[in-house]
């Protein structure tokens, strides 16, 4: 039976805003409950005009929440734009527990099993990694001296498109006389990529080879945080096993890593080498000996093979990045039905990007299980957009030209559409910056909205699989857990599908329900979960990785 098809939504009972579902002309009439009016200015598809005539300073409400406020008298059917509407948002406290949930139908789920490396502290990793990590930015050289040595040879270079063929077209058309036009006019014929080499150690998928600027001249408290960040990658369940590279002097001693992983697995037992460059001495016994040890850790690593797993072992990071319009209703809403179906089969998901769940305070802290629990959130959002604002940028200036253009243009309409990941079930846990998140239930994880950055931390929280919205399409990736891509409107999964792995377009196009999304999704997780599909960041070789830094350089 086919869907209807709607030029313009409201999202809540509460809300005073439609939302364009399509490019709406000017003097269009609109049919509002009974209420025609016409459209004062074309509205374009994602944005939002308003359905009474409103006073200065008026509320305005999407999500059901307070998302702004206008700058002016407005007439019904106004566009809301940048110069008529700011920011507002209501404030929180420490409310009462509301905990009471619909949990959905999983009954077609809670047989279902995925193919995965199962470790010896009872986590399931849905790959298997090896990570060659410096610990302090002066290594960085090293590291990339151990990826161009191992990285071919061992069969895991990626490869990526070669435009090769394209410049030698150029430079045989410029020494023949052409003219700048000339140039820019040619057609260049797609050159063929490299096959694939042969990988020697096949039950490992891969040897990922890490740079950062940290470790040292910075906080004590940055450098504290990023080994605790590498300790989490060395033992996500994603990970076979590790080389560390360190100078020696720096802020972020191999004790200290070493401290944190035992914290994180106090039974840990993966291979772990970790080579000081100022205690091996020459370059060249530094990097013999790790070429050895890795070379050995792959070996090891390769004897392990994929087992079935219960969907209770999958840990979901939820993201978003270059957000729009329909993002909130479409796409998050899907990782939302999604999320609530984790949780009903006893797996974890990892709500983050603390900027981007201003205005929704209330709700969430409202969710947590306990006061403590609300306590911790509450002073999480108040420290970190008080220091936002000592910086000189509180959450209100977060939303990005790009997301403005399409749709988001306060930090509240972003927000609501952003927390719609997390779905309706309880809050279990909220946890802060670099720590582990990966506990049954829905987790809050403190992260700066920047997608890779809350992305790289997501996984050393634990998240063997993230999920990743948007609107306005992005190829982030990362290099130890698959990164899916998840369109909001098909327009940018059609041009992006290189990068973007599924469309909840579908949703906006009247094609498909928000559950029935849900569920194309997470059987897709399944699969890639499984080793069946690569996720398309996998196959572009999109390692993204960048630490958070909280502090200052000193």
């Amino acid at each position: 039976m086919e869907k209807e098809r709607l030029d313009y939504l409201q999202i809540h009972p509460k809300d005073n805003v439609l939302v364009a579902l399509r490019d709406l002309p000017q003097g269009q009439v609109v049919n509002f409950q009974g209420v025609t009016f016409p459209l004062r200015r074309a509205v374009a598809a994602k944005h939002k005009f308003t359905v009474t005539a409103m006073p200065k300073d008026s509320e305005i409400y999407m999500y059901g929440v307070l998302v702004g406020k206008v700058n002016a008298d407005l007439e019904q059917g106004e566009l809301l734009d940048v110069d008529n509407l700011r920011h507002a948002a209501d404030d929180f406290k420490l409310g009462n527990r509301k905990l009471e949930w619909v949990q959905p139908d999983v009954s077609a789920f809670k047989d279902k099993t995925f193919n995965g490396f199962h470790r010896s502290n009872g986590t399931v990793g849905t790959a298997n990694y090896w990570l060659v990590i410096p610990l302090v930015f002066c290594e960085n050289r090293n590291v990339l001296t151990l990826k161009s040595a191992l990285e071919e040879k061992l069969g895991y270079r990626v490869e990526s498109k070669d435009y090769s063929n394209e410049v030698d077209e150029l430079i045989a058309r410029y020494q023949a006389g052409a003219s700048t036009e000339e140039l820019l006019a040619v057609d260049l014929s797609a050159s063929v990529a490299n096959a694939k080499a042969n990988r020697l150690f096949p039950q490992v998928d891969g040897v990922k080879f890490l740079n950062h600027d940290m470790g040292c001249g910075g906080t004590r408290m940055d450098s504290d945080a990023l080994c605790g960040l590498l300790a989490g990658y060395i033992t996500h369940p994603n990970v076979a096993g590790a080389t560390v590279l360190s100078l020696g002097c720096q802020h972020a001693q191999a004790s200290i890593l070493r401290a944190e992983i035992q914290r994180r697995d106090p039974h840990f037992d993966k291979p772990l080498y970790i080579f000081e460059q100022q205690f091996e001495g020459t370059e060249q016994e530094l990097m013999q000996k790790a070429i050895k040890a890795t070379f050995a850790g792959l070996a090891e690593a390769n004897t392990l093979q994929r087992k079935p797993a219960g969907l209770d072992k999958l840990c979901i990071g939820l993201e978003c990045g270059g957000s729009d319009g329909f993002s909130g209703i479409s796409a998050n809403p899907a990782l939302g039905y999604l999320s609530d179906m984790m949780v009903t089969l006893g797996g974890s998901v990892i709500l983050a990007e603390f900027p981007e769940l201003c205005g929704v305070e209330q709700e969430l802290s409202d969710r947590c299980i306990d006061e403590p629990t609300a306590e911790k959130f509450i002073h999480l959002m108040r420290t970190y957009n008080a220091k936002a604002e000592a910086d000189g940028s509180g959450f209100y200036m977060n939303p990005s030209p790009g997301n403005i253009r399409d749709g988001l243009i306060t930090d509240a309409i972003k927000s609501a559409g952003a927390a719609k990941k997390g779905g309706n079930s309880p809050v279990t846990a909220v946890v802060d910056y670099p720590e582990l998140a990966n506990g049954p239930g829905l987790n809050l994880l403190c992260t700066p909205g920047n997608d890779v950055e809350s992305t790289t931390a997501e996984v050393a929280a634990g998240a063997n699989v993230v999920l990743f919205t948007t609107g306005l399409g992005t190829p982030t990736g990362n290099p130890i857990s698959p990164v899916i891509k998840v369109a909001s409107n098909t327009k940018v999964f059609e041009k992006m599908n290189d990068a973007i792995d599924l469309n909840c377009g579908t949703i906006i196009d009247g094609e498909e329900t928000i559950e029935e999304a849900a569920h194309r999704i997470l059987n897709y997780v399944i699969a890639v979960a499984s080793g069946e599909v690569q996720a398309k960041a996998v196959k572009l070789g999109q390692d993204d990785f960048i630490p958070w830094r909280r502090g200052v350089s000193l």
